[in-house]
């Protein structure tokens, strides 16, 4: 685990899941919004915490494996089910958290969602979602304009949300773009933490899918370039204001200041 910064109660524990999808541009805009950032990569042999105490929140990041189980139950990733334990304290104790893609996912499966591959097929490039008007009541999703910039590249989707969910962002093809469970769990289906060489390495990776999609890489990417500026301009202060609420500066989703309890096993 590599830790940066040193007092507990600013320290948000970040997981990232695949070495190709890291904190890049999400990184500054944590430490920006005052966190400390410690950062675990199970990927690379690297032991998640049994739970969250001393943490003033939970970041999860993405990654190309799947969130849900194979035909005989098998996990994608060993750590799956242990880090979805933790997403379930993270609701549980109220620790506010902050889930991408694969993150959001394995988020909302974690307290009874479905997610699934996506009959739609791939979603990959610049886009556009629609803020739904429950999000105005939302701590940190209230000021995101009504249809902002985000940028995907994912094949799987949330079908079913768990119960206690609330949709605050849509689009047509994937009707689940970001949510909330509890007061101060956040889950987004697209990357808001891309910079241009991440997603430039995802193209590489990714070049016979583009090419079975008729998406050609140039252009792909010019149009990645052009989008930066203004996914900045919005998902930047939506990370500052989730670092204030982490932080207790921001009422959570149920209008009051939180306060970290000691947290047991599961």
């Amino acid at each position: 685990m590599t830790i940066e910064g040193s007092p507990r109660g600013r320290v948000a524990l970040v997981v990232e899941n695949d070495p190709s999808d890291g904190l890049a541009r999400l990184g500054g805009w944590l430490t920006g919004g005052g966190l400390e950032l410690a950062v675990v990569r199970p990927h690379a042999g690297e032991e998640l915490p049994a739970d969250l105490e001393g943490y003033a929140a939970l970041v999860v990041l993405g990654g190309e494996q799947d969130a849900f189980p194979g035909p005989g139950g098998e996990r994608a990733a060993p750590w799956f089910a242990q880090l979805e334990g933790l997403l379930r304290k993270a609701v549980r104790h109220k620790v506010p958290t902050l889930a991408i893609c694969l993150g959001a996912q394995l988020l909302a499966q974690a307290h009874g969602g479905t997610v699934e591959r996506s009959s739609a097929g791939p979603e990959i490039g610049v886009r556009l979602v629609a803020r739904r008007d429950v999000a105005d009541n939302d701590p940190v999703f209230a000021a995101v304009p009504f249809a902002p910039d985000v940028l995907h590249w994912h094949r799987d989707e949330i079908v079913e949300l768990p119960v206690t969910a609330t949709l605050l962002a849509a689009s047509t093809h994937y009707p689940v773009q970001a949510f909330r469970i509890g007061p101060s769990a956040w889950g987004l289906q697209f990357h808001i933490e891309c910079d241009l060489e991440m997603f430039a390495a995802w193209a590489m990776d990714g070049v016979g899918t583009l090419g079975e999609l008729g998406i050609d890489p140039i252009e792909l990417l010019e149009s990645v370039e052009a989008a930066l500026p203004d996914v900045a301009e919005v998902w930047q202060p939506f990370v500052e204001r989730f670092a204030a609420v982490a932080l207790g500066r921001t009422p959570r989703g149920d209008g009051g200041l939180r306060s970290l309890p000691l947290l047991g096993p599961a």
